[in-house]
């Protein structure tokens, strides 16, 4: 949930699945977890409940593994041919 006020006209808009308009000449918009305006300096966001999901299949271990192969040099091997 997503609460965004307009400081030109003082309307507050919650966010949901359809667009919402604040209806002054700056003409914010709300829909879902997006916020939009002609001029954003004017839009002041009250509150932010969204939560990042993290949608992996790894467990934290495999994922500081992972990080951790990552950051490996690659060696190198020099072959003499005949």
């Amino acid at each position: 949930m997503l609460r965004v006020l307009c400081k030109e006209c003082n309307t507050e808009l919650v966010s949901s699945s359809k667009v919402q308009f604040c209806g002054c000449p700056n003409q914010m918009r709300v829909v879902d977890d997006k916020v939009g305006a002609i001029d954003l300096s004017k839009v002041v966001m009250v509150t932010n409940n969204s939560k990042d999901k993290m949608n992996s299949h790894f467990s934290t271990e495999d994922l500081v593994y992972q990080e951790e192969r990552r950051k490996r040099k690659v060696r190198k091997l020099n072959f003499e041919v005949k």
